[in-house]
């Protein structure tokens, strides 16, 4: 089998598309890298969709942190300290056995037990909390000129926050944002661990990975494919919001302008 042939069958995998059966020995070095890729479309959907209904939700408790109404501060307050304060595998681990209960309670809850949402929405709430307190600093930080800027051109309310606060919010932000974003991304190698299963074996990139690793016993190839799908990912991602970035500050000098600066995570 050529590699073409290798891409034809197990490039889409993962979604359902091409060969069901996995290969069982005489595994090439084509064959891992269509399969690990072919799982990466999994980790980019859970990245993607958690980030962007992650950002809505994280401006939206920015805001309820820096509200003056004491119920809605707490609530926000208390969202962003939850998800901060405990383990994302650990809420991995309650999500599944909570949404586990609810299904035995009602069939409304079936997909809540799938991957492809119940682990979509605790990365969704994770990202929320962590990007909230970002935004929320960044609120605290807008230049009190540029309000009272805002104040002298008879702007108010929900004009003055979108021509103003929102964009300068978001200026300040970005640099800190791109790094949550791509710890967001390889986090989602995390979904692997969790007890949401892969159905039918259409698992993300580290569950190709692992497979290949316990049938060859030689974790030095699969992994290392696995790690090179990731840094291509952080890039891209590095790329798009440094573009952003630019747009953002694109009306200030070039020396004033905020240079993007990564700064990984590496314990959360």
């Amino acid at each position: 089998m050529s590699c073409w042939d290798t891409l034809a069958d197990y490039g889409l995998r993962s979604i359902g598309i091409g060969e069901r059966l996995l290969p069982r020995s005489d595994f090439t070095l084509c064959q891992q890298v269509v399969l690990i890729g072919s799982g990466m479309i999994w980790n980019i959907y859970f990245g993607l969709v958690a980030l962007v209904s992650g950002f809505l939700l994280a401006t939206a408790v920015a805001l309820g942190k820096a509200s003056g109404h004491r119920v809605i501060r707490k609530l926000s307050e208390w969202f962003i300290f939850v998800f901060r304060g405990s383990p994302l595998f650990i809420q991995f681990f309650f999500a599944y056995f909570g949404f586990q209960s609810l299904k035995s309670v009602s069939s409304v809850f079936d997909a809540f037990s799938a991957a492809w949402l119940g682990a979509l929405i605790v990365l969704f709430l994770n990202t929320a909390a962590y990007s909230g307190e970002i935004f929320y600093g960044a609120l605290r930080s807008v230049p009190k000129g540029d309000a009272e800027a805002a104040d002298a051109y008879g702007l108010s309310g929900w004009s003055r926050f979108r021509r103003i606060i929102w964009p300068t919010m978001l200026r300040l932000a970005w640099p800190a944002y791109t790094n949550e974003a791509i710890f967001l991304f390889h986090a989602t190698t995390l979904v692997y661990f969790s007890g949401f299963p892969a159905w039918q074996q259409r698992g993300d990139a580290l569950y190709y990975a692992n497979y290949f690793a316990d049938k060859t016993f030689n974790p030095f190839v699969p992994y290392p494919i696995l790690a090179g799908y990731f840094i291509l990912l952080t890039l891209t991602v590095v790329s798009v919001f440094g573009l952003i970035n630019r747009r953002l500050n694109r009306h200030l000098p070039q020396e004033q302008r905020l240079r993007m600066r990564f700064r990984p995570n590496l314990i959360r």
